[in-house]
């Protein structure tokens, strides 16, 4: 469900707001609905590894790859693929982190509720 969510909302809120919705996205969705830390660490960093991966691979394939090619030759990656695959595994990251936060939070508001 966690991960559903996490793509839907992310591919739909990035077409319009920047790349770091997706930082709030896990948050909050694993702050409301994380049932796990492994859940709430896993389902965002794959959500976003396979939602970016795809997009980009989407983007990328009608031209070839140039863009990306130029990408590698500036950052003096080997191919383009190392410059996608770097892409995807550090917004997966992001992702992950914020989620894995999100349900520690959640779990440390509920924890001083319930404490006299």
């Amino acid at each position: 469900m966690v991960f559903i969510v996490i793509v839907v909302l992310s591919f739909l809120l990035q077409m319009i707001l920047p790349w770091w919705i997706i930082v709030v996205i896990s948050f909050a969705t694993c702050g409301l609905i994380g049932k796990t830390g492994k859940i709430s660490l896993w389902a965002p960093f794959f959500a976003i590894l396979l939602l970016w991966t795809g997009t980009a691979l989407f983007k990328s394939i009608p031209n070839n790859h140039i863009l990306a090619q130029r990408v590698a030759q500036m950052v003096g990656a080997q191919s383009w693929l190392m410059v996608l695959l770097f892409t995807a595994v550090l917004g997966a990251f992001t992702a992950g982190i914020s989620g894995f936060c999100g349900y520690h939070f959640r779990k440390a508001v509920l924890l001083k509720k319930t404490k006299p």
